[in-house]
């Protein structure tokens, strides 16, 4: 397949889910939406995210919501109140949710989160972090993935670093510098994509650390001067696989039922 026909399926894709064809999916992170306030957001989704690994994303948001909702327990979500406060009160607070589901190292890695957050911002919580770089992707990629990379377990990883990015610029007002810079997230849905689209060989599926960072720079590489970013295929990627990878055509019918949703959040179709 030609670098062109190869676009001009991915832009049929990103044509695909923005008219509905893949179902309007409800995405783990949804469940904050009409819960948590907009000033609220940015740091119950860093911190959530923080945990984001080997997890079942719907249980582990379900989760995140209780313990908001718990007046007892939503001081978890204020990095600067996580920092004062003890690691036995955040643990109790974390397992009682489900929001932890290892007693040590999950709270252990929400506290050393919280403090690289609240430490790198003069406001201590997530705004004042990114406001800190003036929402520059690579500065935050500097302090985040290298500098500062022992402070933010988990989430300075590139899976979950590039999808933190994207959700955020998804439901909260941040508007990137160098957006472009936002690799794919390459989950499992989106290594079966990448394949069945004919852009990597089917040993990316084995889904090593080697795989996922191949798949990244494969997309890097196949839209560079396309006019999109990778991240602007992560969304029709993943909702492509999740419904069975339908024929790739705008004459179809858009899902229904269990697998249609319209969004409670207006947000852009190439995300």
């Amino acid at each position: 397949m030609s670098k062109v026909e190869f676009l001009e399926n991915v832009k049929l894709l990103i044509q695909m889910h923005s008219v509905g064809h893949l179902g309007g999916e409800v995405m783990p992170e949804d469940v904050l939406l009409g819960i948590v306030p907009d000033e609220e957001l940015m740091n119950v989704l860093t911190l959530g995210m923080s945990l984001n690994y080997q997890r079942n994303s719907y249980a582990l948001w379900q989760s995140i919501v209780q313990a908001y909702t718990d007046v007892n327990s939503r001081w978890v979500f204020n990095p600067s109140a996580v920092c004062r406060g003890s690691i036995d009160d955040l643990r109790t607070a974390l397992i009682n949710h489900r929001v932890a589901l290892q007693p040590n190292r999950h709270p252990e890695i929400w506290k050393k989160v919280a403090k690289g957050i609240a430490e790198s911002s003069l406001r201590g919580d997530v705004f004042g972090l990114i406001d800190s770089v003036q929402f520059d992707i690579a500065a935050l990629k500097e302090i985040m993935q290298i500098k500062r990379k022992s402070e933010f377990p988990y989430l300075s990883g590139p899976k979950i670093f590039n999808y933190w990015l994207y959700v955020l610029e998804s439901y909260t007002a941040v508007k990137w510098k160098y957006r472009n810079l936002i690799t794919v997230a390459p989950d499992t849905h989106i290594l079966q994509a990448t394949v069945k689209l004919g852009l990597c060989s089917p040993e990316v599926l084995n889904g090593s650390a080697e795989d996922r960072q191949t798949v990244a720079e494969a997309w890097e590489k196949a839209l560079s001067g396309s006019g999109l970013s990778p991240i602007d295929v992560h969304t029709p990627l993943w909702l492509w696989s999740r419904a069975g990878f339908p024929v790739l055509s705008t004459n179809v019918s858009p899902l229904t039922g269990k697998d249609s949703f319209i969004r409670s959040r207006a947000r852009p179709t190439q995300p």
